[in-house]
């Protein structure tokens, strides 16, 4: 029998009894209990670290049926959550013991090639979108892995491969349909509720639930040169970082490198000899000529004897998916990253020690090259700020589910942030923060935006219905 309660967190950590008829506004269909064959499905997030299980999940085909749930959590003090792909590391898709708005079936993508817009929906993963547009020959700026939700990596900044031509993901974010917390659904842009927009574009899910982003799109692809490019760490490191530190300097904009440490996965492109054994590699993405993709290259693939060379032409989907397969579902994630201003010298040899210490497999210590489009926005163009940021690095930790060495992996991940934060602008990035950074780690995200998100807060969510996120607590 089927039960006509439940037993539900509220706002204020009690837990009550829900009778299911308060839920007469949300269609049967999208309601999926615990009983439900679809509620693991539902329930399963990209992290397995985290071990969370909702009460209720609702899955609206609309807006209006998310209207309906934030009017249910919010006059009941119920505890809510939002989960677009899942993907956010910290687990905050997911409200223990309380209710998950689950936006997946909200996917669709509608592009506009005329007016090089898109238009898509929350429950959309990176690859829905990159797919669409790329139809039309035309892009926007997201991820660098396809599986990711579009929702999370939109307000929490978001960059990728195109983050030095065009800007953070929220730099080409032209406008949003939000639900807040009163249940009303606004449109909000730079002109209509400029405040909230400013907001969301960095401010996580702090400020109402996004039903629809629309982004700028730009010329670029089907075609592309991109690939990894591996070699031994321990005979080529000094020589590849300082190849690296040596272009990232004076690259064009088309160009994005990426550096990793890892030991070598038994992958079918790597010789079986070198499985397990200690790597670096360049990941890089050149959207521009292909002859001048070629030339510019050139130095990367003349370097020293690499164990790999996958730098080919090949479309831009595939380079979106091609680190897919580094980050499976399920396993075990512990991140702590930093952004850097600059590639110190002293800098260098820390990155090496760092990445020479790595006992996990699936574990990396990893950097992105940024510098571009989006040090010319001003610092208080959106709340991502860290418009200094030329650089982002850190240690991702990572282990397969049952792994018994978590400890030791996670203890790697904090003795190698340890090292690293004298480097660090002073920022970070709120989408890469662990479930154990404190409010003063959210706080340093924002930076000198800090007030004025709180400012926002209460005049959009002043009870903090939506605090399931890094959370923002409104001014008083």
């Amino acid at each position: 029998m089927a039960p006509d309660s439940l037993n539900i967190s509220t706002l204020d950590g009690d837990t009550v009894l829900l009778d299911l008829n308060a839920l007469e506004r949300i269609p049967e269909k999208a309601r999926v209990l615990p009983a439900d064959p679809r509620f693991d499905e539902a329930t399963l997030i990209w992290n397995g670290l985290i071990d969370k299980k909702p009460a209720l999940v609702i899955q609206p085909d609309n807006t209006a049926e998310v209207v309906s749930t934030v009017d249910l959590a919010r006059d009941h003090g119920l505890l809510l959550s939002i989960k677009g792909g899942g993907h956010n590391i910290s687990g905050l898709a997911l409200a223990d013991r309380g209710v998950t708005l689950d936006m997946s079936r909200m996917n669709e993508v509608r592009v506009d090639a005329n007016r090089r817009v898109v238009h898509a929906g929350p429950g959309c993963l990176l690859g829905d979108v990159d797919r669409a547009t790329q139809e039309h020959g035309l892009v926007t700026t997201l991820g660098f892995v396809s599986q990711t939700g579009l929702a999370g990596l939109t307000l929490g900044g978001g960059f990728g491969y195109l983050t030095r031509r065009f800007g953070f993901t929220v730099d080409e974010l032209i406008e949003i349909e939000i639900v807040t917390a009163d249940g009303q659904v606004r449109r909000s842009n730079r002109e209509t509720e400029p405040d909230l927009f400013w907001a969301i574009r960095g401010g996580g899910g702090n400020f109402g639930v996004v039903t629809e982003f629309t982004y700028r799109l730009h010329e670029v692809g089907p075609d592309i040169v991109g690939g990894l490019i591996a070699w031994p760490a321990q005979d080529h490191a000094q020589d590849v970082l300082g190849l690296y530190q040596e272009l990232t300097a004076s690259a064009p904009r088309e160009l994005t490198l990426v550096i990793t440490m890892r030991l070598a996965p038994p992958a079918p492109f790597i010789p079986e000899p070198w499985h397990g054994k200690p790597m670096i590699a360049i990941v890089a993405c050149h959207t521009g000529d292909p002859a001048q993709a070629l030339e510019d290259l050139a130095p990367i693939k003349g370097l020293g004897h690499p164990i790999a060379d996958l730098i080919v032409p090949k479309t831009y989907v595939e380079q979106q998916s091609m680190l897919d397969a580094t980050q499976p579902k399920g396993a075990n994630y512990y991140w702590k990253t930093e952004f850097v201003a600059e590639l110190a010298d002293d800098f260098l040899p820390v990155f090496v020690d760092i990445g020479s210490a790595i006992e996990s497999p699936m574990s990396q210590m990893m950097m992105f090259h940024l510098e571009g489009a989006v040090n010319e926005h001003a610092e208080d163009d959106g709340a991502v700020g860290n418009r200094d940021a030329t650089y982002v690095t850190g240690a991702a930790g990572a282990w397969p589910a049952g792994n018994l060495d978590g400890d030791k992996y996670q203890a790697w991940v904090r003795q190698s942030w340890e090292k690293i934060s004298p480097f660090s602008t002073g920022g970070n990035y709120i989408n890469f923060q662990t479930i154990d950074d404190d409010t003063s780690r959210i706080e340093s995200s924002y930076r000198a935006n800090y007030e004025r998100l709180q400012k926002v807060k209460a005049r959009y969510d002043p009870g903090n219905l939506f605090r399931v996120n890094r959370n923002l607590a409104p001014a008083r």
